[in-house]
C-alpha cells in the first residue's frame, strides 16, 4: 500500500475548510510557509495542482482537483471523528484522560496523583503529554491543563491558578559567584533561559531592574522542566515557575536567593473540559475538584 502523506493531507483539509493558507496556518498555530510547503509536497506527491496560480487579482482559488480532494478529506475526517467518538463512548465511565505539557505533567500533576488514588481508587486516570495545544476531541481527552493566555475554542475554559516567577539556583552555585548582595550576584551569574516567553527573564527585570544584564547571553531550553534540571545541576540561575519548582525548593535541591520576591502572572494555568461533557460524569467531576484543590494549595 502506498504510504499517504497524512500531515500534508491534514494541512490541505484546513486550507480547504478555512479558504486559504494563512487562515489554515492560524488554526494549526504554525507559519503560513509551513502550510505552503506541505501543500507543495502534496501536489508533488499527487502530480496535480491543487491551488490555482494567483492572477492579477491574486485571489485564493482551488483547482477542480483541489476542490474534489478537499471535499473528500472533510468527509473522511468527519467519519473518522465519529468513529473516534464511538470508541470513546465505550470507555469505562470511571476512565478520565488529561492532556497537558510534559513539564506540567511531570512537576505538578504527577506528584499529586497519590492524593487522587487514595480518595478515588476506582478512577482510572490517563495522562497524555503534548508540548503544543491540540484539540481535546482529536486527542480523545476529557480535560486539559494548559499554560498561557486562554480561553481556547475547543472546550469550556476556566482559569485554574496564577503563577509566581522567581530565581532559583543551587546553594553551591550561588556561593561560587562570590557576591553577598543578591542583585550583584545575579549580574555575575549565568542566566538559564526558558524559551517560553511567559517565563523570560525580562519579566523579572521589568519589576526588579538591574544594571549590566545582557539577556542575549546564556543557554536556552525548550521546556520549564529542562531549565529547572539545568539549575539543579549547578549550571546557573533559572527564573522558575513556582508551581513547577516547589518540590525542588521544598527538598532543598534549589533555593530562592531573593527570598519571597517574585513576579506574579495572573491566570497562568487553565482547566479546559469538553463541551459535549459539560454535565460531567461523577469521575470527571471528582478529577476536576481534585485539580482545583491542588491548585488552591499551590497558591498558598
Amino acid at each position: 500500500m502506498r504510504k499517504l502523506p497524512l500531515s500534508a493531507l491534514r494541512a490541505f483539509a484546513h486550507v480547504f475548510e478555512t479558504g486559504g493558507v494563512r487562515p489554515a496556518a492560524r488554526v494549526l498555530q504554525v507559519t503560513h510557509s509551513a502550510i505552503s510547503r506541505q501543500v507543495h509536497e502534496l501536489e508533488a506527491w499527487l502530480g496535480v495542482a491543487l491551488i490555482e496560480k494567483p492572477g492579477r487579482q491574486r485571489r485564493f482559488a482551488l483547482t477542480i482537483q483541489g476542490q474534489a480532494l478537499g471535499k473528500a478529506l472533510i468527509s473522511g475526517l468527519n467519519d473518522l471523528e465519529r468513529a473516534v467518538e464511538s470508541v470513546r463512548e465505550l470507555r469505562a465511565p470511571n476512565s478520565i484522560v488529561i492532556t497537558t505539557t510534559p513539564s506540567l505533567a511531570a512537576r505538578w500533576l504527577m506528584p499529586r496523583l497519590p492524593v487522587l488514588a487514595k480518595a478515588h481508587p476506582s478512577i482510572e486516570l490517563s495522562i497524555v503529554t503534548e508540548p503544543s495545544v491540540k484539540d481535546l476531541a482529536a486527542q480523545g481527552a476529557d480535560l486539559a491543563l494548559r499554560m498561557g493566555s486562554g480561553p481556547w475554542p475547543d472546550g469550556i475554559c476556566e482559569p485554574l491558578m496564577d503563577e509566581l516567577l522567581y530565581p532559583v539556583a543551587t546553594r553551591s552555585y550561588w556561593k561560587s559567584i562570590g557576591e553577598r548582595t543578591p542583585v550583584r550576584a545575579l549580574a555575575k551569574a549565568r542566566l538559564l533561559h526558558d524559551r517560553d516567553p511567559d517565563s523570560g527573564w525580562d519579566r523579572w527585570f521589568d519589576v526588579y531592574p538591574a544594571k549590566n544584564i545582557d539577556l542575549r547571553v546564556g543557554p536556552r531550553f525548550t521546556s520549564s522542566d529542562l531549565v529547572l534540571q539545568a539549575a539543579a545541576q549547578g549550571l546557573g540561575v533559572a527564573l522558575a515557575r513556582g508551581s513547577l519548582a516547589e518540590m525542588d525548593v521544598s527538598r532543598g535541591l534549589l533555593f530562592r536567593p531573593f527570598n519571597d520576591a517574585h513576579v506574579q502572572i495572573a491566570n497562568a494555568y487553565w482547566l479546559v473540559r469538553r463541551r459535549d461533557d459539560a454535565a460531567g460524569r461523577p469521575a470527571l467531576l471528582a478529577v476536576v475538584e481534585w485539580l482545583k484543590s491542588g491548585a488552591a494549595k499551590s497558591a498558598i
